[in-house]
């Protein structure tokens, strides 16, 4: 389904799978936990580069039919980029 993790070197795939992981969970454990709740806000502002990334990426290689995931997990990941910062930000836990 995806012709470019065949056509790059495996720690390379594995890496961005790993960047992948790590922004979900830094986009809802420290909000589920309210322990640095503000890791919230960075992990979303990495997944909102790592979709801009992306974008760029398939675009150049002409792998069109992956963008539309793309285009719909940045706006959600600029969300909640935007609503965590200055919308309802999560206080931590005293």
């Amino acid at each position: 389904m995806m012709p470019w993790t065949g056509q790059l070197p495996v720690t390379f795939v594995r890496f961005i799978g790993l960047v992948d992981l790590a922004g979900g969970l830094g986009i809802l454990l420290p909000a589920l936990t309210r322990i640095k709740p503000r890791l919230t806000v960075l992990a979303a502002l990495g997944c909102v580069v790592l979709q801009i990334l992306a974008i760029a990426f398939h675009a150049s290689r002409g792998e069109f039919m992956a963008l539309p995931l793309n285009f719909v997990l940045l706006p959600l990941s600029a969300f909640v980029l935007w609503g965590r910062s200055k919308r309802v930000p999560i206080s931590p836990r005293v």
